[in-house]
């Protein structure tokens, strides 16, 4: 079947799934193995120190997937990207795609929309996505508790998120935070979503840039796991949040949006830094994953996984007889 929606029509992909921001782990090569399986991949701007290795990744990726029923474009973390309007230019220049994240983004808003950016915004809570329309966004990407990553202590879980945003958005909006196999993403799209996120599950593929004994520890996950849930969809601690909220305007916002983060995921260690661990270790202590990692068993290539999806997916529809309202 075709799955056309608005976002496969706004991004010139295949299939209504975008790969998820990874930090400095999301380079062109896995973006562009994404875009090859027929869906959007991202390249994020912190993975490249300079403008000019972005730029560089940038026409890598684009000749990689000529041909491809894909696409891709580019994250800029706002707050954790340096020099984020440097980055912004070479991204205008090259009329890639651009996908904002982490902090309101007021201060790329005018310059983006100068630029004539296809432009999406990814928030963890309804209220600044909603900010982010009104600046001008194309898309909105909303996160719910289920995910991992930035944290909101007003997020809302992403059934309910997605439920409510369809009433209040007028853009496309892009559901994410647990989503990993055919039901999630057709949950999602049923729920009034355009397209889906998808973050640790990805991270489990081959081509991933992580250890084969991280990716282990990502199809090992437990859903019952005290831990996970309790870093993914507990409450951060009060007395931590107040404190980290306290040194706001008192250390470099790239390492306080770090130490907030790691708050929100309930980690008792976020004031000393991460430097020492290793990805295995980060993902074993259930740091990075969301509670997408109970839905992964396997670790597949990037191509095998989405056609995976896209199977599974048709198979539930074709299965379901409550969606045929025409007796035969």
């Amino acid at each position: 079947m075709e799955w056309k929606t608005k976002i496969t029509e706004m991004l010139g992909c295949k299939y209504p799934i975008i790969e998820g921001a990874y930090n400095r782990q999301g380079s062109w090569k896995f973006a562009a193995a994404v875009a090859k399986a027929g869906c959007h991949g991202l390249i994020t701007a912190t993975t490249y120190s300079t403008p000019a290795r972005l730029r560089d990744s940038i026409k890598r990726c684009r000749e990689a997937i000529n041909g491809f029923g894909g696409s891709f474009g580019v994250n800029i973390s706002i707050g954790v990207c340096p020099d984020p309007e440097k980055f912004l230019d070479v991204c205008i220049e090259e009329q890639v795609p651009l996908e904002t994240a982490v902090y309101r983004p007021d201060m790329l808003a005018p310059r983006i929309k100068e630029g004539g950016l296809l432009w999406l915004h990814k928030s963890a809570r309804i209220k600044d996505a909603l900010h982010a329309e009104k600046l001008g966004a194309n898309a909105i990407i909303l996160v719910g508790l289920e995910g991992t990553g930035f944290k909101q202590t007003e997020q809302l879980p992403t059934m309910l998120t997605t439920i409510l945003a369809k009433r209040l958005f007028k853009v496309p909006i892009v559901s994410a935070g647990g989503i990993g196999d055919a039901r999630g993403f057709l949950g999602a799209l049923a729920m009034g979503a355009d397209g889906i996120m998808l973050g640790t599950a990805l991270m489990a593929t081959k081509e991933f840039p992580i250890s084969t004994h991280a990716k282990e520890a990502i199809v090992k996950a437990d859903p019952f796991d005290l831990e996970l849930r309790h870093r993914v969809i507990g409450s951060a601690d009060p007395h931590d949040y107040e404190e980290v909220m306290g040194l706001r305007d008192k250390v470099p916002m790239e390492q306080w949006l770090m130490m907030l983060e790691r708050v929100n995921l309930k980690d008792k260690d976020w004031k000393k830094p991460l430097d020492n661990r290793t990805d295995v270790d980060e993902i074993k202590k259930l740091r990075l994953v969301s509670l997408a990692a109970t839905v992964v068993d396997s670790i597949p290539t990037v191509k095998d996984y989405i056609n995976g999806i896209i199977i599974d997916a048709e198979t539930l529809i074709d299965s379901y007889q409550f969606l045929k309202t025409k007796q035969t």
